[in-house]
């Protein structure tokens, strides 16, 4: 039986971003095993000041849930940007591909999806582009 519960500070978890050479514009740290999390996955992006993430991605199945939990940005979804501010919300289907872009303060945000194993995402470089 697993524990009851887990306790972990986010700015703990291993910076994925940085592991993958793109610390320069933000942080993503994925937290799910340091949780022992068995359902829920769940992830901290920190977007750097005046920052673009440098891909977009999509999931086939999983729909995601992003909250804003510090600064300010926009966000693309698709063809569409939205601008994004201090605790909005989005909830985006499988199959829009998304990426975040920061404003002066930054953005932070947390990502909430079921946790999948068979659905990692799929990456596309340089995907917003002006």
């Amino acid at each position: 039986m697993a524990d009851p519960y887990t306790h972990k500070n986010l700015l703990e978890v291993e910076d994925s971003a940085a592991k993958s050479g793109m610390g320069e514009a933000q942080e993503s740290r994925f937290s799910a095993e340091d949780l022992n999390a068995e359902q829920s996955g769940f992830s901290l992006h920190r977007i750097k000041p005046r920052q673009r993430q440098p891909f977009g991605h999509r999931h086939d199945d999983v729909e995601e849930v992003y909250i804003v939990i510090a600064g300010s940005g926009r966000a693309k979804l698709d063809d569409e940007i939205v601008e994004l501010s201090l605790l909005d919300a989005i909830r985006v289907s499988p199959g829009v591909m998304r990426s975040w872009e920061a404003g002066d303060e930054g953005l932070d945000i947390l990502a909430f999806s079921p946790r999948r194993t068979d659905d990692r995402g799929e990456i596309v470089p340089d995907w917003w582009t002006d």
